[in-house]
């Protein structure tokens, strides 16, 4: 059975880190992509970042130079580091996965995790 589980969400002042992990389970990564996304009140859901089953990385204008993704294929892990964080990356954050070598990061990710807050305040 597939699952990924989602943690390390919280609140946070703006400048501030989080490091977001997804354990996965019941399938082999290394044959799958890894997506993050979130979605925040009233928008539609965004493909924040990606890494392919070779590490091949796409991040999304809003978020690049400030969060890196990461893998550990051994350990089932996957994980979002997240620096100088603002307002407006407060949302509902998603891990998610999909069977394939290529790199993408939207359409087609077919599992995934309940979702962690993240909630970035003063």
């Amino acid at each position: 059975q597939v699952q990924l589980v989602e943690s390390g969400g919280g609140l946070v002042q703006p400048g501030g880190s989080l490091r977001l992990s997804c354990a996965a389970s019941g399938f082999n990564l290394d044959y799958y992509g890894i997506g993050w996304f979130r979605q925040a009140p009233g928008k539609e859901r965004e493909g924040v970042s990606c890494i392919s089953s070779d590490g091949r990385r796409y991040y999304a204008d809003s978020v690049k130079g400030r969060f890196t993704i990461s893998r550990d294929n051994a350990e089932k892990m996957a994980y979002l580091q997240m620096n100088s964080l603002k307002p407006e990356d407060t949302a509902i954050y998603y891990c998610a996965t999909r069977y394939g070598l290529g790199l993408k990061c939207g359409g087609d990710y077919r599992y995934w995790g309940q979702g962690t807050q993240v909630t970035v305040s003063s």
